[in-house]
């Protein structure tokens, strides 16, 4: 099967999987596209926690579609530049905790340790689940389990 080409400058739910061009990257894509999804960060904690919290399960739910219609259209399960599934995950990373850039530095480094370890039960996830629910489940855990670390060591500190 040959993989085609997306076109994320010309197809709207390209662009948006690819995380507004940032999954482009020839190297480490997963990374600008959380850094790209950081970027959002500080707009997503202006909001209340509530709404913050409905903006990220709306983004996860409308990312198992996305991702799952991108990876068909690429004819690839889970292309390296779909970056969606980052955006979602730091967004997990960073809601509950302060907003200031130390946070969301240690946030972007637990997160993406997370996101490239794939330890267990991200790891059996990522290889028995398939389309979209799969390339979004690892991210959201990862997401969870870097919230759950740094939301201790808020606790310590």
């Amino acid at each position: 099967m040959t993989t085609r080409q997306p076109q994320v400058w010309r197809n709207f739910w390209h662009f948006l999987a690819f995380g507004f061009g940032s999954g482009l990257a020839r190297k480490a894509p997963g990374t600008w596209g959380t850094l790209a999804g950081l970027g959002f960060v500080p707009l997503l904690q202006l909001l209340s926690l509530p709404l913050a919290l409905t903006v990220i399960v709306l983004a996860s739910v409308f990312g198992v579609w996305l991702c799952g219609k991108v990876a068909e259209d690429l004819g690839v399960h889970d292309h390296g530049g779909i970056v969606w599934d980052e955006f979602v995950g730091i967004w997990i990373t960073l809601v509950l905790l302060p907003a200031h850039w130390g946070w969301w530095l240690a946030g972007f480094v637990v997160f993406r340790f997370f996101d490239i370890l794939k330890p267990w039960p991200i790891c059996v996830l990522d290889r028995r689940l398939g389309g979209g629910l799969g390339i979004m489940l690892d991210d959201i855990l990862a997401g969870v389990l870097a919230a759950l670390v740094l939301l201790a060591a808020s606790l310590l500190m």
